[in-house]
């Protein structure tokens, strides 16, 4: 993963955003549960401080940073210190892999897709909510990302960009989830989750692994 020192200096702030944005929040969890096979054996990749874990009813996570994994250990989530290019795990282990907001901090998607494949069973599934590039979202947060305390080093992916990396890692039968929800400060009960990708500034993808 890219440099995390914010993450680090600055956990606390992060994790308060879904707080202070809880109706998108909302929406981002339906969307990733939508798409979230029934099975206790899966893992989140990039758990941050756990609010999708938790929520999602997932224990167990892995982050580059221990100080968000402290937060997530406070809400029930076994913490592993680590990176996603590198997975501290035998092949063919878990049902699902989970990775929410986490592929713009990657310091290679690819690898990173591979390594989610090796660990996954037969018919596992990689499921990667993200901010698509293409959206209004993703245009503005890629436009003022040298302000920003967390997106400075992020790299943006669009839809296809995203499905095309799983394709390379062994990946097929793609599902979409959307939340479509509009920008701004005044952001209460409006919004929707939907099927596709078209609309939606969030979009949450599934790929099943095929061999």
């Amino acid at each position: 993963m890219v440099k995390f020192e914010a993450f680090e200096n600055y956990s606390q702030k992060y994790d308060e955003w879904f707080d202070k944005n809880s109706s998108i929040y909302e929406l981002e969890l339906q969307a990733v549960k939508g798409l979230l096979p029934e099975s206790e054996n899966g893992i989140e990749i990039g758990v941050g401080s756990g609010r999708f874990a938790a929520r999602l009813d997932i224990k167990l996570g892995l982050d580059p940073s221990k100080k968000m994994g402290k937060i997530a250990e406070k809400r029930g989530i076994k913490f592993i210190e680590g990176v996603a290019e590198s997975l501290p795990f035998p092949d063919s282990c878990f049902d699902f892999v989970l990775m929410v907001t986490t592929i713009c901090f990657l310091e290679d998607i690819g690898k990173a897709f591979k390594e989610a494949s090796r660990v996954l069973k037969p018919r596992g599934y990689l499921i990667a909510g993200f901010i698509n590039a293409e959206s209004p979202m993703g245009k503005m947060y890629e436009k003022n990302k040298n302000e920003s305390t967390f997106y400075k080093d992020a790299t943006f992916y669009s839809v296809k960009e995203v499905v095309s990396y799983m394709e390379k890692a062994h990946f097929t039968d793609f599902s979409f989830k959307q939340a479509v929800f509009q920008l701004g400060e005044e952001l209460k009960d409006i919004g929707s989750v939907k099927d596709g990708y078209r609309e939606g500034s969030f979009v949450v993808v599934r790929g099943k692994k095929f061999i």
